[in-house]
């Protein structure tokens, strides 16, 4: 009880076990972009990208806006841990799109990688990203079949 107002029960929540883990990797992932001089990949092929296909919505970075986003946006996602632990309605659904997002670039890179047929940076931990974001949504599910408390 805090301050009079009764708080339910902190239990062990195999989603937000699930959350954080992908959320660790992610980490992992960015500290492996960061070390690997991602943006020299990346910034080259957006510009390319650009030009070719008139797309205007890939953005380049320099390294201090590309790591203050990802600390921002990480830190988000640590927080919202926190929800995942007493199995907020709203973040069993949030927690089905994260994964799916990961799942999908994690997947992306890899298939990218195969086709340039060279170790682009992420590559190494992008397995990693497809294993707990598979993990999140399995865990994700089986909280949606569960009643809510």
């Amino acid at each position: 009880m805090l301050d009079g107002i009764p708080m339910p029960p902190l239990r062990r929540s195999r989603l937000s076990q699930a959350w954080l883990a992908l959320t660790v990797v992610l980490t992992l992932h960015i500290i492996e972009g960061a070390l690997r001089d991602y943006l020299s990949f990346y910034n080259p092929l957006a510009m390319s990208l650009r030009d070719t296909l008139l797309w205007t919505w890939m953005p380049t970075f320099t390294l201090a806006a590309w790591l203050g986003g990802w600390i921002v946006i990480l830190g988000v996602l640590y927080g919202m841990t926190w929800f995942a632990v007493y199995n907020a309605r709203w973040i069993i659904w949030a927690a089905i799109a994260y994964a799916e997002v990961m799942f999908l670039y994690a997947a992306a890179k890899l298939g990218f990688a195969i086709y340039l047929e060279k170790a682009i940076p992420g590559v190494f931990t992008a397995p990693l990203l497809v294993i707990a974001a598979s993990w999140l949504t399995v865990e994700a599910l089986l909280a949606l079949r569960r009643p809510s408390a």
